[in-house]
């Protein structure tokens, strides 16, 4: 990166508090609910906790939620609930992998090469198969997360879910230490 020798002290100044804008150290928002029930939802109601840890609790089929909301909106945390099958990951994807003596199991694939697959089920088992030993691989255009939250939340149980998360993130930055501090 070139050195920026035209632009002055404040200038350079106004363009790191930009880019630390970026990285989700701006200013902090209102947050749109109750995070104390957002919490109650997450491990309870919504059962995100069963796939998603947060926190270092939780279930880990799923991403790790913990810095997630760093530097996410409040409406794209929102819409990621809601909408998961608009996650272009294709890691968070259903896949049905057949055995040659007609076993099928349903999870994600971990990793997989031009020889062989790995499949965490939803129990949290990872499977290892040769590909010379399936009959089929389907990786499916459904997300493993459930895409009816926007019908089984209230929209004030949404907003509690975000704040929830969005605290957690806060208090992750507050114990993560900065460049300086290190």
């Amino acid at each position: 990166m070139p050195a920026f020798y035209s632009l002055s002290e404040s200038e350079r100044h106004a363009v790191v508090r930009y880019l630390r804008t970026l990285q989700g150290r701006s200013k902090a928002t209102a947050l749109p609910g109750d995070a104390s029930q957002g919490k109650s939802i997450f491990f309870g109601k919504a059962g995100c906790a069963e796939c998603h840890m947060v926190a270092g609790q939780g279930g880990f089929l799923a991403s790790e939620l913990s810095s997630y909301a760093r530097t996410k909106s409040a409406q794209q945390i929102r819409d990621a609930i809601v909408n998961p099958g608009d996650d272009p990951d294709p890691h968070n994807r259903v896949a049905v992998v057949t055995t040659r003596d007609g076993k099928k199991l349903e999870g994600v694939i971990r990793n997989q090469d031009n020889f062989s697959l790995q499949l965490q089920t939803r129990d949290g088992a990872f499977h290892f198969f040769q590909k010379g030993a399936l009959t089929n691989i389907e990786v499916h255009s459904q997300t493993i997360m459930p895409s009816d939250y926007g019908q089984r939340l209230s929209g004030k149980d949404l907003d509690n879910l975000v704040s929830y998360l969005m605290q957690v993130a806060r208090l992750q930055k507050d114990v993560t230490p900065t460049r300086e501090e290190e």
